[in-house]
């Protein structure tokens, strides 16, 4: 009974192990097969995701790529631009100059300023004695240099007072933007409530604006009006923000620091370039501090400086190289930041 029972346990075993081999034999070709395909599956799967990671990553190049193109091609119309309106900021013409002096004097009335100013001199000249092949070059003074000088003194100072208050003007424009506000409600907030000059060189966007032209547009035309570098700044990246896009008050709040910035370098050149200042005030004075001691301790010695031709001939010769000495040390203080 007991071997009864082994044997049928054998039978059982070889039986079940003779099914499981020739079912693996049967099956032996379909399992492979079917791992052969999950790998090839797999394979394919990872190809797609590789070839999906490249597409994203050339299509972000692209997109970078055409966005540089973008700017580059900004970049150099505005330079375009700038270089034909650079004959208009820093020669412009006289009715350009009288304008950017914040002057409304037309040019009949400016000649006839010039002529007023031209015949005062020449009578203040002669009735000090001074001699007669003199009064042409104090005519000439008065009626082109004197004019003249008097609006490049307005037109810097009105420069000097714009550079002093715009950065506050693009804090302001920057904050408006951050609240949510467009940009067209900040200019116009500056147009209105800043100081002048800036208060004026806003109003002129917003009255460009009000007659179809774009602020991009009108905030490039700033330089004719206002011919500084900060200017031409800000409508460079009005007009890159407007065609490429980005932060625009992270722009102009970079923008407001590298004005500050630029203000702060030309106090300290300013500052380090004092005493060279000093130096060449004190020899330009030399000659003539001299002259007047001479002058009071022995008036006979120097008089014929004054009253003979050779003398006055001296004079101008003298005063001649002194100006040309004066200029060079002037250009060698002075420094473009």
């Amino acid at each position: 009974m007991f071997g009864f029972d082994l044997t049928f346990i054998g039978i059982l075993v070889l039986s079940a192990i003779s099914a499981g081999a020739l079912a693996y034999a049967i099956l032996f070709n379909t399992v492979r097969e079917e791992k052969v395909q999950q790998r090839r599956f797999e394979n394919v799967k990872r190809a797609e995701d590789d070839r999906s990671a490249a597409k994203i990553v050339r299509d972000r190049q692209a997109d970078v790529s055409k966005r540089r193109k973008a700017v580059q091609e900004t970049l150099k119309d505005l330079e375009d631009r700038n270089k034909a309106r650079e004959r208009n900021t820093m020669r412009p013409p006289l009715k350009i100059q009288i304008k950017q002096a914040g002057l409304e004097t037309s040019m009949e009335r400016f000649y006839i300023y010039s002529a007023i100013s031209c015949v005062m001199l020449t009578f203040g000249a002669y009735f000090i004695n001074m001699p007669y092949y003199l009064l042409p070059a104090v005519a000439l003074v008065g009626a082109l240099g004197l004019p003249r000088f008097v609006i490049s003194f307005l037109r810097k100072r009105r420069i000097k007072h714009f550079l002093e208050e715009f950065p506050n003007a693009l804090d302001i424009i920057v904050r408006a933007v951050k609240s949510g506000l467009p940009l067209n409600d900040g200019v116009r907030l500056i147009a209105t409530e800043a100081r002048e000059p800036v208060k004026g060189e806003f109003r002129r966007i917003v009255e460009a604006q009000q007659i179809g032209i774009s602020i991009p547009e009108a905030s490039m035309r700033m330089t004719e009006t206002m011919p500084c570098a900060e200017a031409g700044f800000f409508g460079i990246v009005i007009q890159i923000q407007s065609q490429a896009g980005g932060n625009l008050s992270e722009a102009l709040g970079n923008l407001s620091r590298v004005l500050r910035d630029r203000k702060k370098m030309k106090a300290k050149v300013a500052a380090l370039s004092m005493e060279a200042k000093a130096s060449a005030v004190i020899i330009g004075a030399l000659p003539i501090v001299v002259a007047f001691l001479v002058y009071l301790t022995s008036p006979t010695y120097i008089m014929p400086l004054f009253t003979t031709s050779t003398g006055n001939l001296m004079l101008g010769i003298g005063g001649f190289w002194m100006g040309i000495g004066i200029f060079i040390m002037r250009q060698m203080m002075n420094f473009e930041v």
